[in-house]
């Protein structure tokens, strides 16, 4: 009898956790099998307000959530057993946590009596991500421990949550009940007496309020700012802040808005996009040099050009708007941080400045280097630079985008075309890893089964070919188009002592193609090596259900070598 109320009660600490998890706002549940985490996931199979998604690979599952949380602005909880099941979350858990993304990790644990024993699958869990993730480590289920007492540790552990969040827990054995009979929390049950009434609604047991950490300068600490020669930059922002309205502000103040790959705006035809190009023209900064202050919101700016000029110019005023509290400037410039999103801050009560329309002469410098791009890139050879200007002009008010790191998010920044309607953005930028990739896209794909282009690299690839099981699960169109130049070309940018050093230890050719690995995973795949079939191809994927595959093959050195001619052309304007 007593074995099996340990059964019974592990059962309903897990129903109550997935329950508590569904009212705090959590749609999504990303799972992985194991014994250990039983309770949790019997709990999960029988929650019907979540969806659950399955996956045999945690590193891949823990990117999977990552993006499912970026696309529904929501907590997203994740379920693994015990020992290297939890340690293999780590990389997405250090890409959340520096980029403010919620997740939520529950792992299952030995009971304490079996750590640090020899016993099977039992490493140390309780902190084991440091400080990437706040930790709350519950005891083992117990009878003697009120319901209301585990409720009100998890509410507190996720109110206001922006980051992640792990809590281990520890389950002795029996993990399996002999049955499964009605509802786990089930009112006539005698434990659960005293949390009836939350039985009986829907809310979360305990409710924070929100925690407010805004901040935004007078109307007369506006004058003075505006009262000069300024510039806008957006950094890093997500669609929810509604960076759009910046575009208004631009306008109204009479100063340029300069844009990051990453902000939503880098495509707006209101905005200035090709800044880490335009610092490379003699003109264009020549002009920007003559700002003495400046607007920044957001951070993690991708562009070393862009942080160069924000740190080497002698600002007037440097004001940086954050959503949160933190230190995202690694110049470590002088300035004013204010706390707030890009719509609040932009719907502020704004003066037209004392020097409108002071670099209106960007946007001819601006229109020059997209008709530079357009003959040498469009109509120039084949390769990534155009492929990925051909899928940043296709249906882009349709569809979103996930650029991966190294060389894909550069040219991006570098050489995205303007449109009149941007596709959302999304990057893993916290970290910059190349882990994950693919995971994070199939999660971003997944949540409301919008059609989702991921541009990544061979390497990247590579690195999350487990991945492709994601991706064969899916409904929604996921168009993954692999840049495949056989190696890490992003290194013939970097100035690595000779050619064979660079070879040997940093490109690392592997000579591979992906037409197997896709074929293994039963997913579509066709391989082009000029615009027309990709344009064809990459049509066709749009319009299919589920992932396809499309590797782009060009020679090791044609996007740096295009990277080179066409900053001395910049260069020489």
């Amino acid at each position: 009898m007593r074995t099996e109320n340990t059964a019974t009660i592990n059962l309903i600490w897990g129903a109550l956790l997935l329950e508590e998890l569904a009212r705090l706002g959590v749609q999504h549940v990303c799972m992985a099998p194991g014994s250990r985490s039983t309770p949790l996931t019997l709990a999960a199979a029988q929650q019907t307000k979540l969806q659950r998604h399955m996956h045999f690979d945690e590193r891949g599952l823990g990117f999977m959530a990552l993006g499912l949380a970026k696309a529904s602005a929501a907590p997203v909880a994740i379920i693994t057993t015990s020992g290297t099941a939890v340690a293999n979350l780590y990389p997405a858990i250090v890409e959340a946590w520096l980029t403010h993304v919620p997740l939520i990790l529950l792992t299952g644990d030995r009971p304490p009596e079996l750590l640090d024993c020899g016993a099977n699958q039992a490493i140390v869990q309780p902190g084991i991500f440091a400080n990437y993730a706040k930790q709350v480590n519950l005891p083992t289920p117990d009878s003697h421990i009120a319901p209301q007492a585990l409720l009100t540790t998890l509410d507190e552990a996720l109110a206001n949550q922006t980051r992640p969040v792990h809590i281990n827990c520890m389950y002795r054995e029996p993990l399996y009940p002999s049955e499964l009979n009605g509802a786990l929390l089930s009112p006539e049950s005698a434990y659960l007496k005293p949390v009836q009434a939350w039985l009986a609604h829907s809310k979360p047991y305990t409710q924070y309020g929100q925690c407010s950490a805004e901040s935004f300068p007078s109307e007369d600490a506006i004058m003075r700012f505006v009262h000069g020669k300024g510039v806008i930059v957006a950094g890093t922002l997500t669609p929810e802040q509604d960076p759009e309205q910046l575009i208004a502000l631009s306008q109204k103040l009479g100063w340029p808005l300069l844009t990051d790959a990453q902000s939503q705006l880098r495509q707006h035809p209101g905005a200035i996009g090709n800044i880490d190009q335009l610092l490379q023209h003699p003109k264009a900064r020549n002009l920007l040099q003559e700002a003495d202050r400046v607007l920044l919101l957001g951070g993690r700016l991708l562009s070393k050009r862009l942080i160069s000029y924000l740190a080497e110019q002698h600002w007037h005023s440097y004001w940086q708007v954050l959503p949160e509290h933190g230190r995202l400037d690694p110049s470590h410039n002088a300035k004013q941080i204010w706390h707030a999103s890009a719509a609040q801050f932009a719907a502020l009560n704004w003066y037209r400045s004392s020097s409108a329309n002071w670099a209106n002469t960007l946007v001819t410098y601006n229109d020059e280097l997209h008709q530079l791009f357009t003959r040498n890139i469009d109509h120039g050879e084949f390769g990534e630079a155009q492929v990925v200007r051909a899928i940043a002009s296709t249906r882009p008010g349709q569809q979103q985008l996930f650029i991966g790191n190294s060389l894909p998010i550069r040219l991006y920044d570098m050489y995205a075309p303007v449109s009149c309607d941007s596709a959302i953005t999304y990057t893993n930028r916290g970290a910059s890893g190349i882990d994950g990739l693919l995971a994070t896209a199939c999660g971003l794909a997944a949540h409301a089964g919008k059609p989702t282009t991921l541009v990544i690299g061979d390497l990247s690839q590579l690195h999350d070919l487990n991945s492709l099981a994601i991706a064969r699960q899916l409904a929604s169109p996921l168009v993954i188009v692999i840049l495949n130049n056989d190696g890490g070309n992003i290194f013939n940018l970097l100035p690595v002592p000779n050619e064979r050093v660079r070879s040997d230890y940093y490109r690392l050719s592997h000579g591979l193609e992906f037409g197997y690995a896709a074929a293994m995973f039963n997913l579509p795949y066709q391989q082009v090596d000029n615009l027309a079939d990709f344009q064809a191809s990459y049509h066709e994927a749009l319009d299919a259900q589920g992932a396809t595959v499309i590797e782009v093959n060009v020679s090791q050195h044609q996007a740096s070598d295009q990277i080179a001619a066409i900053s001395l052309w910049v260069k020489q304007s």
